[in-house]
């Protein structure tokens, strides 16, 4: 039992629309259907952990994943995520999500302590979604350092069968 709305086994919230940047269109999970989606949720574009995170995805999506999509979201706007995957080079898409409706649904909206002051935040968190919808697999309260290298093993293991 945990104490988080979306868990392994949970269809994911498929129908919340976002922003997707490049491009800045409305999109909805739902749309990816069909495909592996490693959607990882950080707090703030262009902090060193978030920085390190992304360009640790960005090193290892190089020639793609096949059948997969990696989408990378934070509460950050458009023209933040224009400047930060500009200046790492990413290559894969982020979810502008200021309203917090697709960090809410996916219960990555938690109390954080910081230098002794609580605050409401985002969690770092990954999940993975299979083609059809459901959750996966989830990491909560991430810490970088070899995340990705765990959630690419993960991912080759379910695609795998």
């Amino acid at each position: 039992m945990t104490d988080y709305a979306i868990n392994c086994g949970d269809p994911a919230p498929g129908g919340i629309p976002f922003t997707l940047y490049p491009g800045g269109e409305t999109r909805r999970l739902e749309e990816f259907r069909g495909r592996w989606v490693i959607l990882y949720f950080y707090p703030k574009d262009s902090t060193p952990g978030c920085t390190t995170e992304a360009c640790d995805f960005r090193d290892r999506c190089q020639g793609g994943i096949p059948d997969t999509v990696v989408l990378g979201a934070s509460r950050d706007s458009i023209k933040s995520h224009q400047r930060f995957s500009e200046k790492q080079q990413l290559n894969f898409p982020l979810i502008s999500d200021p309203d917090e409706a697709l960090c809410r649904a996916f219960d990555v909206i938690q109390e954080k302590n910081m230098y002794g002051r609580k605050t409401m935040g985002v969690e770092r968190s990954t999940f993975i979604i299979d083609p059809e919808g459901i959750v996966r697999a989830v990491w909560r309260k991430v810490r970088v350092k070899g995340h990705v290298e765990e959630v690419m093993a993960k991912l080759a293991e379910l695609q795998q069968g």
